[in-house]
């Protein structure tokens, strides 16, 4: 089993940057792929972006392209997602999670087999 908690959302200015983290925990993740993911109310869940196990792919999606980075330690067993140039439409709950089934990483959530409980963003304009 896998336990991931995220940390390092809050409330900030449109303009702005976060940097969000993922600790794993009961297993190392340096085999899996790990996503971010968000949800905005009334909304549903989102692939942000994904890492490959050993950083070597990222993928992205279109509207957080150039804005968003991820990266990983493996050595720390934790994954990042820098946030830049945050937007009133990035407000969500943002969820990290880790995929064995699919190593080089992947938009598609249900290739993911565990998933941390969120944290809030939240972009004032």
């Amino acid at each position: 089993q896998v336990q991931l908690v995220e940390s390092g959302g809050g409330l900030v200015q449109a303009g702005g940057s976060l940097r969000l983290s993922c600790a794993a925990s009961g297993r190392a993740i340096s085999s899996y792929a790990m996503g971010w993911f968000r949800q905005a109310p009334g909304k549903e869940r989102e692939f942000v972006g994904s890492i490959s196990w050993n950083s070597g792919r990222t993928y992205y999606a279109d509207s957080v392209k150039g804005r968003f980075t991820i990266s990983r330690d493996n050595a720390r067993n934790t994954v990042y997602l820098q946030m830049n140039s945050l937007k009133p439409e990035d407000t969500a709950v943002y969820y990290c999670a880790a995929s064995s089934s699919n190593p080089s990483g992947t938009s598609y959530s249900r290739s993911y087999n565990y998933w941390g409980q969120g944290t809030q963003v939240t972009v004032s304009s």
